[in-house]
């Protein structure tokens, strides 16, 4: 075969980051604080609604494309009730396999060949394949440390004729930051002068342990433009039933939902019921969950301090980004690969995550969405690298 059997689109994405470091996880005995995933289930009685729907045979056979009425009516009142914002469920909601598939399905919806989409970078990994797979190209704006604000006047200076998209992630994954509200006005009166499409990624929009989320949808002028992506994962640990949404105007949704139907075309049928049911939990179980996850969030920050660790203190999501300097190390990707035999704990090198590893390079990030007893466990083994 002359030519290379993957399409040049996705040269350079290989296995990603988390397969290897997981794999490296179970070969070597270790915590595993690299990959974002709970080791608890969620609620029980939203897990008993899922067999519930199982057995009373609901969603055993295909959904309808857009999701399951009682789904799109509870996101549209979640929307609502936290935001107050208003989505007509039949025309202006879209349930997706996760909000990975609804990231994939809105960028091949919304971009043509030679588009530029800003995205916030460090980028969570598949933004970069699905712009790829659009033929868009990105254009990094670079979060810096320590406090990893977006730089408005930045943003302002690259955009050009070709950008069509800015691709904003708020919680954003991997660095904790949480866009403020001035900050959410600024991108909107820039997306609204420019004429730009906004694509929001708010899977953490429950977690955040400073300050509040925000929507960009909310934000005047937005509502038209802008493309809200969630999903259930994060919020009711179930990362496994992979029920994402999208809501915006109903021109975007029936666009994303065009791509949509030739990817997974529907899934998640008994589980779209329960997450009907998490949507409708009341206010005490979203303040308990983030009570707890603000609690192991500290655990582990204080740990890795002990440790030698610098740490960047992330306002929302499930990690905690800390910068190896303080060990006389530069190289994150090696550090990660070494720190399972030096002390039995698994993490992921920020660099990988950044079109420009100098940028995050010596940055390391570690998942604290476990049992306390398993932090517990990392925070002693984290004792070892201590002077």
């Amino acid at each position: 075969m002359d030519r290379p059997p993957l399409n040049r689109r996705l040269a350079g994405f290989g296995t990603t980051i988390f397969a290897e470091m997981s794999a490296l996880a179970v070969r070597t005995g270790s915590v595993n604080l690299g990959q974002g995933f709970p080791d608890t289930d969620g609620p029980e009685e939203i897990r008993e609604a899922a067999v519930r729907a199982l057995r009373d045979g609901r969603g055993n056979q295909y959904p309808p494309g857009p999701g399951v009425p009682e789904l799109r009516a509870a996101i549209s009142d979640h929307q609502r009730r936290f935001y107050g914002l208003d989505f007509d469920p039949d025309t202006e909601v879209l349930v997706t396999a996760g909000a990975t598939e609804a990231i994939a399905a809105t960028m091949l919806a919304l971009l043509e060949p030679g588009d530029e989409v800003i995205a916030f970078e460090p980028f969570y990994d598949s933004y970069a394949a699905c712009i790829a797979m659009a033929g868009a190209t990105r254009v990094p704006l670079t979060l810096r440390a320590p406090a990893f604000r977006p730089d408005l006047d930045r943003l302002r200076s690259l955009i050009t004729p070709r950008t069509r998209l800015l691709l904003l992630n708020s919680p954003h994954n991997p660095t904790g930051m949480v866009l403020t509200t001035e900050e959410c006005d600024a991108i909107a009166a820039i997306a609204v002068e420019h004429d730009l499409l906004v694509v929001t990624d708010e899977v953490y929009e429950h977690l955040v342990y400073e300050g509040a989320h925000h929507p960009v949808a909310a934000r005047p002028g937005m509502r038209e433009r802008t493309v809200s992506i969630s999903s259930a994962g994060k919020t009711f640990s179930f990362t496994g039933w992979k029920v994402g949404w999208v809501t915006a105007a109903s021109p975007l949704v029936t666009a994303v939902r065009t791509a949509k139907q030739f990817l997974t075309y529907v899934s998640s049928g008994p589980f779209q019921y329960a997450i009907a049911e998490a949507l409708r939990l009341p206010d005490e179980y979203f303040d308990t969950f983030r009570a707890d996850l603000r609690g192991k969030r500290d655990l582990l920050g204080d740990g890795l301090r002990a440790a030698g660790f610098e740490v960047h203190q992330p306002q929302g999501t499930y990690f905690i980004t800390t910068d190896i300097a303080p060990f006389g190390e530069k190289d994150a990707y090696a550090f990660c690969r070494a720190l399972p035999e030096r002390c039995g704990v698994v993490a992921i090198p920020n660099s990988v995550f950044y079109d420009d590893p100098e940028a995050g390079r010596s940055q390391v990030r570690f998942a604290f969405c476990k049992r306390k007893a398993v932090l517990d466990e990392a925070v002693a083994r984290l004792k070892r690298l201590a002077p």
